[in-house]
């Protein structure tokens, strides 16, 4: 196990602004997101222009394939992560002041489509359902009801959300007396689906690349997000952020995606600037440890996922943080990391080991 470092992830430092950034500065109403700005700017010069190429008659054979290439790496390998959590972090926080904002819908309506989100079902699903209920059983993305370190158990948990996802997001929508939200995810569905129809008689390959590839692959990583973030679970206290959820620190994940790392925190405050996460931390490690709480150092969602399906504990536990002595050894890690991946079906009656341990110190 590691103790606990410098944390190197990004917070806020003031700095001298040049007269662009002033100008951006007078339209957004927080200072801390000006990085925003430059990312739409970059996303609607490069990613918009090559998907409107696509749908070219001119562009052709050899061409267009070359252009799809480099459409397909912009998108999903450059632009998709920072731009996915500036989505998650503008749905959070309110990105341009009132008075401008029309300009709010210009991300979850103009842009989020080329990267595979339907308008208004991510600030829906998001912020309707899955905070409220953090990852319990009315949560239709809890991850409790799965074997968490199963690649069956992932297969059949993204194969239920992207069949039956939306719909079970309506439906949970209206039964919680949530009828905007249920407007606004249903039409940012409708018109997605429609636009993709008529562009498919324009052409069916662009629309492919452009629209449809993009919302398989998101909806694919978004639920491999998920279920790595709430992939340790303690079914004594399911509900405790501490205890299921995780966070990630020093790892290159959180400077190019705005320290989406901070997963307990992003929980236990949802609507706490990017950039205050890391002193947060710190200054409320205490609680990390009296939780026993899973934090890892050097690893980001994705590398945790992929350990976690090929049953490489030992490697998580070496690089779990062992905050104020709260685990023994690697072995006692170990031990609590195989209990909070398991199936949870009801309550446990049994205070698991793990947990006697820390008790007992």
């Amino acid at each position: 196990m590691k103790v606990l470092s410098t944390i190197q992830d990004p917070t806020f430092t003031g700095r001298d602004y040049s007269r662009l950034d002033k100008f951006f500065l007078q339209y957004i109403k927080d200072e801390r997101d000006l990085p925003f700005i430059y990312l739409t700017i970059q996303i609607s010069l490069t990613v918009i222009p090559l998907s409107v190429l696509l749908f070219m008659p001119f562009v052709a054979g050899w061409i267009w394939w070359a252009v799809a290439a480099v459409h397909l790496f912009i998108t999903n390998f450059r632009f998709k992560g920072p731009f996915g959590l500036m989505l998650h972090c503008t749905s959070h926080r309110q990105f341009f002041k009132s008075e401008y904002d029309w300009m709010n819908k210009y991300i979850p309506w103009i842009v989020a489509p080329f990267f595979g989100h339907t308008p208004e079902t991510y600030y829906s699903h998001h912020i309707g359902m899955h905070h409220p209920e953090n990852n319990l059983e009315d949560d239709d993305s809890s991850t409790m009801a799965f074997q968490r370190d199963s690649f069956r158990s992932f297969l059949a948990y993204f194969g239920r959300f992207f069949v039956l996802g939306v719909r079970n997001l309506l439906d949970y929508l209206r039964l919680k007396n949530r009828p905007k939200l249920a407007t606004r995810a249903l039409a940012g569905e409708i018109v997605f689906g429609v636009v993709c129809v008529g562009l498919w008689f324009i052409s069916w390959p662009a629309t492919v690349m452009v629209f449809l590839l993009p919302l398989v692959i998101y909806r694919l990583i978004a639920m491999l997000g998920n279920w790595t973030q709430h992939a340790f679970v303690d079914a004594n206290d399911p509900g405790n952020a501490y205890k299921n959820s995780i966070t990630c620190i020093n790892v290159k994940y959180n400077k190019k995606c705005w320290n989406d790392g901070y997963h307990i925190s992003h929980h236990v405050r949802p609507a706490m600037h990017w950039t205050e996460h890391p002193t947060f931390f710190l200054k409320t490690i205490d609680k990390y440890a009296q939780n026993r709480a899973v934090i890892f150092d050097g690893l980001d969602f994705l590398q945790i996922f992929f350990l976690l399906m090929r049953g490489k504990y030992d490697v998580l536990a070496r690089h779990m943080v062992n905050v104020n002595g709260a685990f023994a050894n690697d072995a006692d890690a170990i031990e609590l990391l195989r209990y909070r991946t398991r199936r949870i079906t009801a309550p446990s009656e049994v205070v698991p080991m793990p947990e006697r341990r820390a008790m007992a110190a």
